[in-house]
């Protein structure tokens, strides 16, 4: 590459060496789980080790949200996260979709508070598209997969 590559292609601006590309993917995982993943933890059965978390608000959680979740919006993290969470246990916090960022306003708040915190990626949105039950104030539902989101015959995308 050279530098005047680096230089007019927006791509390349900037591109950051191994070493430090290797710490940027390593903390971000760290930090962060896929809707397939957590649901993948959840069906399995038993104890998954962490808990759920949907921290939109009470007409976002009617909508929707996912089976076995904790509702607690962002705003009363403070003073009700010590009531409904074990700080033993960590959490996987999310909102609407990868266009919200209140999945992480709320696992900042809780990180502040001493839990162990990840983020959900693509949030409820994803959850629903990739064809995952979720409950409403009208009961279960179930969406059918969206072959932009997840594959359509095998719960392995492969990545």
């Amino acid at each position: 590459m050279t530098t005047t590559q680096l230089h007019t292609n927006p791509v390349l601006r900037g591109s950051s060496a191994p070493p430090a590309a290797a710490a940027y993917f390593a903390a971000h995982l760290a930090f962060h789980a896929d809707v397939s993943d957590v649901a993948s933890a959840l069906a399995a059965g038993g104890d998954p080790g962490f808990v759920v978390l949907d921290c939109r608000s009470t007409e976002s959680w009617d909508q929707g949200h996912v089976p076995g979740a904790v509702h607690l919006p962002t705003a009363l993290i403070a003073e009700q996260a010590g009531q409904l969470l074990d700080r033993s246990v960590p959490v996987v916090t999310y909102c609407w979709g990868p266009g919200c960022n209140g999945a992480t306003r709320a696992a900042l708040a809780l990180a502040e508070l001493g839990y162990q915190v990840k983020e959900m990626l693509g949030g409820f949105e994803y959850w629903a598209r990739e064809g995952f039950e979720f409950e409403t104030w009208e009961g279960r539902r179930k969406r059918d997969v969206d072959p932009l989101t997840a594959p359509l015959d095998t719960d392995d995308c492969g990545c």
